[in-house]
């Protein structure tokens, strides 16, 4: 459920303070200010969508957001337009923007992104003989409407109102739990854990 993933995602980005069981406190503090984004680094996601897709951790955010208003298939496909870009075999762009294609532009795509038909067909063309820039306009397209919509929903959410206020920055040694398993589904590097 959409409560039970905030209250996930909150326990994901809370301060971790009580994890580190050093006893050198300059130790401690660099370990546990890694380990949380800082008021400063969620105030930043605020100024602009790059800012915050461009932060591991405000990417997990507003896809559990968009999740949770069931229309994670835009930040899906960007991220994925991300991932192909950086394909460095030839070999491996042919299948990779086909897989892309069918997941999320074509007319039977099961996630299919709102695209107008100009740039539909255009991507279409483009799968022809594609290229590392092949998906950019349809990306630019997709990025521009989730900065019109769905990031502005996300600003005004409690997904992003409950970590931009300090009352819900931490926790405190008593009620901090040690946890290892991932509870959102995105990358291991995002997810906060004890040393």
């Amino acid at each position: 459920s959409a409560k039970d993933m905030k209250h996930r995602l909150g326990f994901l980005l809370q301060k971790s303070d009580s994890c580190d069981y050093s006893t050198s406190q300059s130790k401690k503090e660099k370990i546990s200010s890694s380990q949380r984004v800082s008021q400063e680094e969620v105030r930043k996601w605020a100024e602009s969508l790059g800012n915050l897709i461009h932060h591991d951790r405000g990417l997990a955010a507003f896809r559990a957001f968009l999740k949770s208003e069931y229309s994670e298939e835009n930040i899906e496909f960007w991220v994925s337009c991300e991932d192909y870009k950086k394909t460095k075999s030839p070999t491996k762009l042919s299948p990779k923007a086909r897989k892309i294609y069918d997941e999320f532009i074509s007319v039977q795509a099961a996630k299919e992104v709102n695209l107008d038909s100009c740039t539909r067909e255009k991507t279409s063309h483009n799968m022809l003989e594609p290229t590392l820039s092949c998906f950019d306009e349809a990306q630019r397209k997709i990025f521009t409407l989730m900065e019109k919509d769905s990031y502005r929903r996300f600003l005004k959410s409690p997904y992003y109102l409950d970590l931009v206020s300090p009352a819900g920055a931490g926790c405190g040694p008593e009620n901090c739990k040690r946890s290892h398993t991932p509870t959102l589904d995105c990358n291991s590097n995002i997810i906060s854990q004890c040393a």
